[in-house]
């Protein structure tokens, strides 16, 4: 068994953990519990569902009173009532029937804003989602997990409340949580709350820090980091540069991971992130209005560490090894600046002309050195890139940029599968090299025409680090929509990421 993972609210105020636990069936979940929640579609809440059938005759009853009196009004919706036996209260969220092509079949999205009402609720809440199929059950049980956030510094914050998850199909079969399922729950959550720390105490140092703690005793890593100026002897010069002038010193935390049993074709994975603590915007400092929420720039970084740790937890067959990227961007006397020519891990120079463009930095040095140095044939990116993701893809659906079609298609895939939604962009660095033109480098970091293609153009220049004689297979996530709603973390990223290395069985 893997070492078990506490996803804490560390904040004076609110000590402890939201404990998740899975139930086996509808008789173990009912019991001892404050509040019952029943969330499906709306063709599953009728007097003949077998789902239905376990449960207690006055809940059953009450749970189509409610089912039927959202319908009255709407097709969907979150509806309530008291019990007079067993659960004090109960909750029915109503689902739509039916979804597009490009939305996850499981409703995971309508899951989690259905539920947000509830997320400062404390004490024991029991949630039965009904599914069309077994292979729902996670993105449904992370979507129910999303709406309680874990980190609440408000002087009323309550105890932390106590999370009991169980699926079942329409034909009234419990959908049992194996391992990966769990640790894909457990560490989404600790994805979203380092999110959610204040900048000041989630500064490249203590990231690192929470990178360790949550990578401590898992079998077969290993944990090496290359801080300060031992950047620069490792030719790690774009996260040195970044992060220089800040109070805690930049660094690239490296975890390996060598299962005790693999196949010998699977190779090796690298999972790569942006952890930029916070994004002052540089020398180019961003104005009021647009740096507030800047915590949020290491979301790349949280993704992929709770996706490592979702893996190797549940005992991965694949050889991996993860590598964040940690820097402020901050500002201060040995700041880099624009005009200045950095050269990068793969040897490219590169001219800054916008010191607000400095993830692709982070992710140029670590792509290269996943693929230079550790040998990766396959290398996944993640990061909060660019606000033009939003625009391209929306708060929903991540971007997704990769030099391999299979690899796109397993993307989405993975994405429908998992909740963690993304779309394709355009791969084309013959259409989005040009826009980084130097007179005196290799390359500029930000683009000279903002509306041609900002997204695809920002993977391009992370693209163009990696070796061109022998390219590995490369997937750039861009996720800065996704990462956050509602001004909270989501852990966007883990449960896609961990799909896309190594599918459910």
């Amino acid at each position: 068994m893997a070492p078990a993972l506490e996803t804490t609210r560390p904040c004076r105020n609110t000590p402890g953990v939201i404990k998740i636990t899975h139930p086996r069936n509808v008789a173990t979940l009912l019991r001892s519990l404050d509040e019952f929640v029943i969330v499906a579609p709306a063709a599953a809440l009728s007097a003949r569902s077998k789902a239905l059938r376990g449960l207690p005759e006055h809940v059953r009853a009450a749970a189509l009173d409610l089912a039927d009196e959202i319908g009255r009004s709407t097709t969907t919706g979150l509806a309530t009532t008291r019990l007079e036996d067993g659960p004090e209260r109960l909750y029915v969220l109503v689902l739509p029937d039916g979804v597009s092509r490009h939305n996850c079949p499981a409703r995971a999205e309508a899951i989690r804003s259905g539920l947000l009402p509830l997320g400062r609720h404390t004490g024991r809440l029991g949630f039965l989602s009904i599914v069309d199929s077994p292979q729902h059950a996670l993105a449904s049980h992370n979507a129910v997990s999303r709406a309680f956030p874990g980190v609440d510094l408000k002087s009323d914050a309550g105890p932390t409340p106590k999370l009991a998850l169980l699926a079942m199909t329409r034909d009234g079969e419990p959908v049992q949580a194996d391992t990966r399922l769990k640790e894909t729950v457990t560490a989404t959550r600790l994805a979203a709350e380092l999110v959610d720390h204040p900048p000041t105490d989630m500064n490249p140092a203590a990231l690192a820090k929470r990178a360790r703690q949550a990578l401590q005793g898992l079998a077969g890593v290993t944990i090496r980091e290359i801080r300060g100026d031992k950047l620069l002897a490792e030719g790690l010069g774009g996260i040195h540069a970044v992060g220089r002038t800040a109070v805690e010193a930049p660094r690239m935390l490296i975890a390996r991971y060598e299962p005790t049993t693999r196949k010998a074709d699977q190779g090796h994975v690298a999972l790569v992130g942006k952890g930029v603590t916070y994004d002052t915007g540089g020398l180019h400092l961003k104005p009021r209005g647009g740096m507030e929420g800047m915590k949020c720039d290491m979301g790349g970084a949280a993704a992929v560490l709770g996706a490592f740790r979702a893996l190797v937890a549940s005992k991965s067959r694949r050889r991996m090894s993860l590598l964040l990227c940690l820097a402020e961007n901050a500002i201060g006397p040995g700041a880099y600046k624009p005009d200045d020519v950095l050269t990068l891990h793969s040897g490219l120079t590169v001219e800054i002309n916008n010191t607000d463009a400095e993830g692709r930095l982070l992710l140029g040095d670590g792509v290269s050195y996943a693929s230079r140095k550790l040998g990766a044939d396959l290398i996944i990116d993640a990061a909060t890139l660019t606000g033009a993701q939003l625009i391209a893809t929306g708060l929903n659906h991540a971007a997704v940029v990769t030099n391999d079609e299979d690899l796109e298609r397993q993307a989405v895939d993975a994405g429908r599968r998992s909740g963690d939604l993304v779309h394709p962009l355009p791969f084309a660095p013959e259409f989005h090299r040009p826009e980084f033109r130097s007179p005196i480098a290799d390359m500029r970091n930000s683009v000279k025409n903002r509306s041609n293609a900002q997204s695809s153009c920002a993977a391009a220049f992370v693209h163009w680090h990696l070796p061109q004689n022998n390219e590995p297979r490369w997937c750039h996530i861009d996720l800065a929509g996704p990462a956050v709603r509602e001004d909270r973390g989501t852990g966007f990223g883990v449960a896609l990421i961990a799909e896309l290395v190594e599918p459910r069985a």
